[in-house]
């Protein structure tokens, strides 16, 4: 039987254990009810993932009502989340698997739709590029801002609570934490923007926020996670060396790295000199110091194993996980001949993919999803 490195145990420095090295990585499910709490429906989809990898990091919640991005989406903005966050965690306890859960607000990727009729917010009144048809928002306040810092680490008192194991913050995919990182969304001249330094300080703020209350509420060890984009394409933009920059500030400051990527072989969008796989530069920033989520286009055995060689600590399956929910187990078993890497249309409902994910999955991420039927 083949030895798989993504088998063996891991430690957190927090003393927090793993009994293999591969994590469920956060998708959406756009299954939470109009107010962000639990359904059934979401509870029977991780139930039925929750037992092979070690740490499930659950779909994006908002930790504010203006925070929220798309319909469908969990939330951790009020107390009244925290009965359906229990049973969340709860269910997500299989075979002593970790729960995380990830928190954010979406800032300028929101519309006044879903915000029912509320401007977005962001660092500065800035429109993104993509999509085309991006709503400007409004230049947050400075009461504002110190508002969402505490309304962070009011969600992480909630995840605590609730019986998660930690914490992710979903700085990546130019959600607002990112927006005030960036020198395309961020064009403030106060304390929140200017210089890269400046334009780190909401983040730094927010994490800040959230290990207080880590030390305040919690009993166990409990992870604070936070996820991050390489790049953008955006001119202005977030380059490489400022994402390794930023890693570098934060590197002491939280329990690891979870890299956000399409492809764990990517290397630099922008710097096309630069040949060395993204996840291997990262890796260079956070070896022996800080464990490092590696993802992208992770499938099959020999994928996850790449991940571990190339300086991923941990491996993140996403999409895989859809089409064969005992990914792990079969690994675990030998039985890898029996891995789906295809899924079909009509055994959905068995997998327990909720129906208006079944919709997400058949349009906007059809091309990915290895369609039987095509």
């Amino acid at each position: 039987m083949t030895t798989h490195q993504f088998l063996s145990p891991f430690q957190f420095n927090n003393g927090l254990t793993l009994k293999n090295r591969v994590v469920m990585s956060p998708m959406t499910t756009m299954t939470s009810f109009y107010n962000g709490m639990v359904t059934s429906d979401e509870l029977n989809y991780y139930a039925a993932r929750a037992a092979g990898p070690e740490l499930v990091i659950t779909a994006v919640a908002n930790v504010a009502d203006s925070g929220k991005g798309f319909e469908g989406e969990l939330s951790v903005a009020n107390d009244d989340m925290i009965p359906g966050l229990t049973a969340l965690a709860r269910t997500l306890h299989q075979n002593g698997t970790k729960a995380v859960l990830q928190i954010f607000h979406a800032g300028r990727k929101s519309n006044h739709h879903i915000l029912r009729g509320e401007q977005p917010v962001s660092a500065s009144a800035v429109a993104a590029v993509y999509p085309a048809d991006s709503e400007t928002p409004r230049a947050m306040t400075e009461d504002e801002i110190q508002q969402l810092v505490v309304d962070f680490g009011d969600a992480t008192r909630r995840a605590i609570i609730a019986g998660f194991d930690g914490v992710e913050l979903h700085g990546a995919n130019t959600y607002l934490l990112q927006q005030f990182f960036s020198p395309n969304s961020n064009q403030r001249t106060d304390n929140w923007g200017g210089s890269r330094d400046k334009r780190m300080a909401f983040p730094l703020a927010v994490i800040k926020s959230v290990q207080a209350t880590i030390a305040k509420y919690a009993d166990h060890p409990f992870l604070l996670g936070y996820r991050i984009s390489p790049e953008e394409i955006e001119n202005p933009g977030i380059r490489l060396e400022d994402s390794l920059y930023f890693v570098d500030q934060i590197k002491d400051k939280v329990d690891y790295i979870h890299m956000s990527m399409g492809n764990y072989k990517r290397t630099s969008l922008n710097d096309k000199t630069n040949t060395q796989t993204l996840l291997s530069q990262f890796a260079a920033h956070t070896n022996g110091i800080i464990p490092l989520i590696g993802i992208g286009s992770v499938e099959t055995p020999a994928d996850a194993d790449a991940v571990l060689a190339d300086g991923g600590t941990l491996v993140a399956i996403g999409r895989e996980f859809l089409r064969e929910p005992q990914w792990v187990q079969k690994v675990t078993a030998g039985d890898e001949a029996s891995l789906r890497f295809e899924i079909s249309p009509n055994d959905m409902d068995e997998l327990a993919i909720p129906s208006v994910m079944q919709t997400y999955l058949k349009t906007s991420f059809h091309d990915v999803m290895h369609f039987s039927n095509d």
